[in-house]
């Protein structure tokens, strides 16, 4: 199987570990594993559970205890409706070998995370790609998803809360693709890893599992639980297609970590703490990241809905994957090249990291730019 390089996480590979400011991170600030228990109550009980734990293969889909703590999660999910992957990428890659077949038409709405175009193109499908605009608000154009999304369709997919650009899909608007779906008889698939970081309300917002029969959920420990040291995600949706997926399932995963499935159930059954948390960093960060905004002529956004990135365009003329290397070599600080998505003249950052980083990496950056201009 030919596949596309994956650049974003090709540049990840290159450049995260010997950064010094990290504004590439897409997490919210990591949590170590004396915060999470001490944050949950649930050091006595963990250890306790832990040091008898046998290291075996452990529950095949996902432990019990788990698929009861990520199926509340939904509206109308059950236990029976989660299936556990190695992360969410592991997910969304389970889920395209399942369902897309060569000559299958897929929908994919762009920028997004390369996983949702690159794989299905892998595969051999006919990839329709729908891009958002910024004069849109980077929401889709649902006149032209009603064009390319014909008859026996397949699949829509995106990312929902975006990346790179952190705009989010309201409920009238996912009600909308959801009738354009069932029209063509495709399955939906909303990779929703950020969700839960909404800039306002403390409610989760609806998620495609919950609005459509034919609807696909991905999410994952990483973003808005700041655990991505677990590399666990999970799959929701129909049974049709967890039993579809757990054929593809068995050739590449077998089992998670069975002491990540007994973390990702403790911080799961305190989710309200964690999303709180969450919620703080990226809402007092995001308010950070405006007003430096304020102070850049040369800059401009969309400001995020939700999340924990935006998309940066840069009035310079120089290509992204320049600008980005430069800008790492002069000051330390990491951003992701817009090159990555497919995008020129733009950079992805990462503004959920911790405040003190965030607000040294701006200051750095705004020295740049100076001298840049």
């Amino acid at each position: 199987m030919q596949i596309t390089p994956f650049a974003v996480e090709q540049w990840m590979n290159e450049f995260e570990t010997t950064c010094r400011y990290n504004l590439a991170e897409t997490c919210v600030a990591s949590l170590t594993i004396g915060e999470l228990l001490e944050m949950t109550g649930e050091r006595q009980r963990f250890l306790e559970a832990l040091l008898p734990l046998k290291m075996t293969y452990g529950a095949i889909e996902g432990s019990d205890r788990l698929r009861t703590a990520v199926s509340k999660l939904y509206a109308m999910q059950t236990p029976g409706n989660v299936l556990v992957a190695h992360g969410a990428i592991g997910a969304n890659a389970l889920v395209f070998q399942a369902l897309v077949a060569a000559g299958d038409r897929v929908v994919s709405i762009l920028p997004t995370y390369q996983q949702h175009y690159s794989l299905p193109e892998s595969l051999g499908a006919d990839v329709q790609r729908l891009s958002l605009r910024a004069e849109d608000g980077y929401l889709p154009d649902l006149a032209e998803l009603r064009r390319l999304v014909t008859p026996g369709t397949k699949l829509i997919t995106f990312t929902n809360p975006n990346n790179p650009t952190g705009s989010l899909m309201d409920p009238a608007m996912l009600a909308e693709v959801v009738r354009i779906a069932e029209g063509a008889g495709a399955y939906v698939l909303s990779d929703e890893v950020y969700r839960g970081t909404t800039q306002v309300g403390d409610e989760l917002t609806p998620s495609v599992a919950d609005l459509y029969r034919r609807g696909i959920s991905i999410g994952s420990m990483s973003k808005a639980f700041s655990l991505a040291g677990l590399r666990l995600g999970w799959i929701c949706g129909p049974a049709e297609v967890l039993r579809a997926v757990e054929i593809h399932r068995d050739y590449n995963t077998i089992s998670v970590g069975m002491i990540d499935d007994l973390l990702s159930s403790i911080a799961l059954e305190h989710r309200d703490r964690i999303l709180a948390r969450s919620r703080r960093i990226v809402r007092e960060n995001l308010a950070t990241l405006d007003r430096w905004m304020l102070s850049q002529d040369r800059l401009s956004y969309v400001r995020p809905k939700a999340g924990t990135i935006a998309l940066l365009h840069y009035s310079f003329d120089i290509p992204s994957r320049d600008f980005c290397v430069r800008l790492l070599r002069d000051t330390g600080v990491l951003l992701t090249p817009g090159s990555t998505f497919d995008l020129e003249h733009c950079v992805r950052i990462g503004y959920a990291n911790s405040a003190a980083i965030l607000q040294e990496g701006l200051q750095r950056t705004s020295a740049w730019l100076r001298e840049l201009s």
